[in-house]
């Protein structure tokens, strides 16, 4: 398993959930204030400097109105098989 942040799999999840915020009319200060966290922490998740776990996926997923399944699907669609 690769130890770096910056796997195929985290670029399509980040681009996935920046694009589901962005669809939604929602600026980073804006999901910020819906999750309760800093508009940095939305800026490092989108821009991959921080990795974020299944349970704040969820979370974003409901803030911006998409269902936090479809952001594993597109993770899904482009890890390799053998990762």
């Amino acid at each position: 398993m690769t130890k770096t942040i910056i796997s195929s799999g985290h670029k399509a999840l980040v681009a996935a959930m920046t694009e589901a915020r962005k669809a939604a009319g929602m600026t980073q200060a804006d999901l910020a204030k819906v999750l309760r966290c800093q508009q940095s922490l939305i800026a490092r998740v989108e821009s991959g400097q921080r990795r974020i776990d299944a349970i704040d996926m969820v979370r974003w997923g409901r803030a911006v109105g998409t269902e936090p399944r479809k952001f594993l699907q597109v993770v899904e669609r482009v890890t390799p098989a053998d990762q």
